[in-house]
């Protein structure tokens, strides 16, 4: 009887004691608890028989666990390995290194606050930028300070806070300004109305228009303005990067604002008058005008009027009022006649002097 008791007893025992271990699959996700950190080897008990190697061969992503975490610490991992040559789990913690770092970027986005980035490349729109976390983001000219030396950025560690974010298409955008509240940017623009005069510094240069950046009285942050292609001259625009350069100093007049993008939209061209008002005057309708043809296309011809002040004044015969039997060349000097003043698309519109009126011919 007590033989049987005590086999019993020690059969219950190792029971008892007895450990469970996981079987693990390559891509699960599972929770351990860090026994050993140091930046040579993080371990992490998973439950397995032996304890599981992280292994993470992007440095910057080690750096961040080795700051973020802490021995005792429960971590969420993904299996790289169930096992490896030398017997032990080879576990991931990635995934849960990029899910801690973006709920401290959406924090960073909220509180404005700045943190230190290396700005590792320069790109036509701006910079790209590396956080400590691993984290990649873009720097656009327009948020550079106009103080900076944007030629000698590369390879220096600023100050910038986020003004952007979305994790699915892993977006984030910093700024060295930082952004103004609704308040804020109301305050700055009540003595900025339709019309005022103001100066800065060029930020950033796009295909559609030039970024300048306004000084504001007290703070550190600038007032973000644009302006847009058509707003740079009179005259027809081709390449804003032929015309100005980052940091160069610009004089333009506020022409409306942006309350959503908290930015001015300003003009340079109304800064002097439209000198197309005066082809307007020199060319009144039925006068009589001589000029060469620079183009002939499906629409019809186009010829070179000469200048007024300093403008060359382009006219235009459209395809309906030139006769099927006249045949023009390009470089052909012809007689015109004005009909009409466009306004909008700032050209004159004309029909050809005929010294015989063609049959048919309207």
């Amino acid at each position: 009887m007590a033989t049987t008791t005590k086999a019993t007893s020690m059969a219950e025992l190792m029971a008892a004691h007895k450990t469970q271990f996981i079987a693990l699959q390559k891509g699960q996700a599972v929770t351990g608890t860090i026994t050993k950190m140091n930046p040579q080897e993080i371990l992490l008990d998973v439950g397995a028989k032996t304890e599981a190697v992280v292994m993470e061969k992007d440095r910057r992503i080690l750096k961040h666990l080795l700051k973020l975490l802490k021995v005792g610490e429960k971590v969420e991992a993904t299996v790289l390995s169930p096992e490896s040559e030398q017997g032990y789990p080879v576990v991931s913690l990635r995934r849960f290194a990029e899910n801690e770092t973006w709920k401290l970027l959406e924090e960073l986005l909220k509180s404005g606050e700045k943190i230190s980035v290396n700005v590792t490349e320069s790109t036509k729109g701006g910079f790209v930028v590396d956080a400590d976390s691993g984290i990649s983001g873009f720097l656009p000219n327009s948020h550079v300070n106009g103080t900076e030396d944007t030629d000698e950025l590369v390879g220096k560690t600023i100050k910038a806070s986020i003004v952007d974010l979305n994790r699915e298409q892993k977006k984030v955008i910093f700024s060295q300004k930082g952004i103004l509240t609704e308040e804020e940017f109301k305050k700055a623009i009540s003595s900025l109305k339709s019309g005022t005069k103001v100066s800065g510094k060029v930020s950033g240069i796009t295909t559609f228009g030039i970024f300048v950046s306004l000084p504001i009285e007290g703070k550190d942050i600038s007032l973000e303005a644009l302006v847009h292609i058509s707003e740079v001259s009179w005259e027809k625009v081709e390449d804003l990067a032929s015309r100005f350069s980052v940091g160069e100093t610009v004089e333009a007049v506020v022409v409306g604002s942006d309350a959503d993008a908290k930015r001015l939209d300003l003009s340079i061209k109304r800064l002097s008058s439209d000198p197309f008002e005066e082809i307007v005057k020199a060319y009144p309708v039925d006068k009589k005008v001589s000029g060469t043809i620079t183009a002939i296309d499906e629409n019809g011809v186009t010829l070179d009027l000469g200048k007024v002040g300093e403008t060359t004044v382009e006219g235009t015969i459209r395809k309906e009022k030139i006769p099927p039997t006249t045949k023009y060349e390009v470089g052909q000097s012809i007689q015109a006649t004005v009909i009409q003043v466009d306004a909008r698309k700032r050209k004159v519109l004309l029909t050809p002097v005929l010294l015989e009126k063609p049959l048919m011919y309207r």
